[in-house]
């Protein structure tokens, strides 16, 4: 759900946050009940729900404090969102260098506690068992909360990315920074899993769904953490890449070629791509893998290859000479199954995203092309 642009930033609601409402009203409302005794039990649900929209600010505002400061440092931030267990800023690139990584890490955290002690210092000044006072706890605790936590020294958490920060800056690689971030990460999903059991059995076993809500935050920080590790272990191969290594054979086939025609020459030449072109041999688009693969096989005699191909677009080619992040900067750009390989204006192959993504995760096998019409692989 859409809430709305705060200075240009366009901030969403996760439909999760549903469940983080229903969970904190029935927790909270016991307290709720405890610090205001006289209070109608009606407005019990009502002030503790509002423990939850208070806590959905302070996300906000801390997410606001990575947002704000990434664009300072020209990160573009493509929006907010706020979600069951916090909430992410979703920013258009990484940060270039460590020292910017730790500030944006660190600002949300920042924010998080200055408003944490606002709230600290109206809990001290407002008088006890009324109702500003209790709003005035909400305020400090949801936002204490959300520093403390978040402040933890493992990925995906904010701590975790300052500590990549710190060991990229040793190191000087922020695929083994991430790595140890991310093993870091699980550590601290491991201590947190551990500590809403040992809270369990310590309140003598009354509240099962605090338990369940700590079970849930600490199987998110083990993915997030081990999503991390992968994204380390894959970025520690993007040097390996290079187009010369990558390029693979193309055929050529002209405008209007139904499809199962230009899949039986691709498998004739033993092409990886499908190149099409016009009358005067000059060409205009490339066969797209995927887009090839959803045509049944009965199917292909009748859809010709330029329904399932992309324009060439000036520019979009990549050069035999590119490698690393030259080659990870152009697919990200312009997402597809295959690229066309283009040297002084002449085609000279295809690069398969299949093949680099085998490059980058020896695990990963993948079909790129569909079977040709007698069923043997293209």
């Amino acid at each position: 759900m859409r809430l709305g642009r705060v200075l240009g930033i366009p901030v969403y609601l996760s439909a999760s946050w549903l469940i983080l409402a229903v969970l904190i009203v029935i927790v909270y409302s016991d307290t709720v009940r405890a610090s205001l005794p006289a209070l109608p039990e009606g407005l019990v649900y009502v002030v503790a729900f509002s423990f939850v929209v208070t806590l959905c600010l302070s996300v906000f505002l801390h997410e606001l404090g990575h947002a704000l400061t990434s664009r300072h440092y020209g990160i573009g931030v493509r929006g907010i969102t706020l979600e069951m267990l916090g909430g992410y800023t979703e920013m258009e690139e990484e940060a270039p260098r460590p020292g910017v990584e730790a500030k944006v890490a660190l600002a949300g955290p920042a924010v998080s506690l200055v408003l944490g002690g606002i709230g600290v210092a109206l809990v001290i000044m407002l008088p006890g068992g009324n109702l500003g006072h209790e709003l005035a706890f909400q305020f400090a605790v949801s936002n204490i909360i959300v520093a403390v936590f978040n402040a933890l020294p493992g990925l995906p958490l904010d701590g975790g990315r300052a500590l990549r920060a710190l060991v990229w800056s040793v190191r000087g690689d922020k695929h083994v920074a991430t790595r140890v971030a991310g093993y870091t990460g699980r550590i601290v999903a491991a201590l947190t899993l551990l500590a809403g059991v040992w809270l369990f059995y310590a309140s003598g076993a009354s509240s099962i769904v605090s338990l369940l809500f700590t079970g849930m935050v600490a199987m998110v920080l083990w993915a997030g953490a081990g999503q991390a590790i992968r994204v380390g272990e894959v970025g520690g191969r993007i040097h390996l890449l290079t187009v010369a290594d990558l390029i693979r054979p193309v055929t050529s086939v002209p405008t209007g070629t139904p499809l199962s025609e230009a899949l039986r020459r691709a498998e004739e030449t033993a092409a990886m791509g499908v190149l099409v072109v016009d009358s005067s041999d000059r060409p205009v688009a490339l066969m797209h893998g995927h887009a090839a693969r959803q045509v049944p096989l009965d199917r292909r005699p009748w859809v010709t290859v330029d329904a399932v191909s992309r324009d060439l677009e000036p520019g979009a080619a990549l050069g035999p000479e590119m490698r690393g992040e030259q080659i990870i900067n152009a697919i990200r750009a312009r997402p597809s199954t295959e690229y066309v390989v283009m040297s002084e204006g002449e085609v000279r192959g295809v690069v398969v995203a299949a093949d680099i993504a085998r490059v980058l995760d020896p695990r990963t096998i993948r079909r790129p092309y569909p079977t040709s019409d007698n069923g043997a692989p293209s």
